[in-house]
C-alpha cells in the first residue's frame, strides 16, 4: 500500500530563502490555491501558468503536498511580518488596534470558500498545520496587544491577559475551522471579524470603550 504523504514541519527541501524562483513558484501557488483551492490544481498546470518546464517546479518542490507547505508557512509568516511592523510602530493602542484588525481581515480575505472546503475534503493534517501557525500567531502578536492595552488603561485588569488569549483562541479554533464554517456559511474574513469583535469588545475596559471606534466600526 503506497503510504499517503504529509506535511512536515520544516521546509520539504534545503532551498536558500533568497531562491526567487522557488518565492515565485510559491507566491503563484498561493494566488491559485487560496482563491480557487489546491485540490483540483496540477503542478502541471501550476508549471505552465508560471512560464516554467516541470523539471524546474520539482527541482524545488518534489510534491504538490511539499508546495502547499510552502504556501501555508508563507502565508503565515507575511502575517507575522505585517503584525510584527505594526507592534514596532509603537503608536498610541487604539491606531495600534485598529491597524491589527485591519491586517487579520486583510489576510483572512485571501483565503476563499474553495480553499476551505478542500482542507475539509485533504484529511486532518493540513488544517493541524493552520491550526498550529495561527495559534502561535495570536499567542505572540494578540498577546503583546493585550499587555500594552493594559499598560494603556484600555484593556480591562480584572480578567488575566492570558485569559483573554485562551479565549480569543478556543473560540477561533470552534468557529474558524473547515466543518463549523461550513455549517455557519461562514469565510474565513466572516468568522475572525465576529469573533475579534466579541471577544475584544468584552476585554476593553467600560470607561475606555468610547475612544476605541475601531471596534464599533467592524
Amino acid at each position: 500500500m503506497q503510504r499517503k504523504a504529509t506535511l512536515r514541519t520544516t521546509p520539504a527541501k534545503d532551498q536558500p530563502l533568497a531562491d526567487p524562483v522557488r518565492s515565485r513558484i510559491v507566491e503563484g501557488a498561493s494566488q491559485r490555491f487560496f482563491t480557487h483551492g489546491f485540490r483540483g490544481v496540477t503542478m502541471d498546470d501550476l508549471a505552465e501558468e508560471l512560464g516554467m518546464s516541470k523539471r524546474t517546479l520539482y527541482s524545488r518542490f518534489d510534491t504538490k503536498l511539499q508546495l502547499l507547505d510552502s504556501v501555508l508557512e508563507n502565508k503565515f509568516r507575511r502575517a507575522r511580518e505585517d503584525m510584527s511592523g505594526i507592534l514596532a510602530a509603537r503608536q498610541d493602542f487604539p491606531e495600534t488596534l485598529r491597524q491589527t484588525l485591519a491586517c487579520v481581515q486583510r489576510h483572512t480575505s485571501e483565503i476563499q470558500p474553495p480553499f476551505t472546503r478542500d482542507m475539509r475534503q485533504e484529511g486532518p493534517e493540513v488544517f493541524q498545520k493552520v491550526e498550529r501557525l495561527r495559534r502561535a500567531a495570536i499567542q505572540e502578536h494578540f498577546g503583546e496587544l493585550m499587555l500594552r492595552g493594559r499598560r494603556a488603561g484600555f484593556i480591562r485588569k480584572d480578567v488575566p491577559a492570558p485569559i483573554i488569549i485562551e479565549i480569543l483562541l478556543a473560540a477561533v479554533q470552534a468557529i474558524v475551522n473547515p466543518a463549523r464554517m461550513d455549517e455557519l456559511g461562514l469565510t474565513p474574513k466572516a468568522g475572525c471579524g465576529v469573533i475579534t469583535k466579541i471577544v475584544l469588545e468584552g476585554a476593553i475596559d467600560p470607561a475606555a470603550r468610547a475612544h476605541l471606534k475601531c471596534l464599533s466600526e467592524k
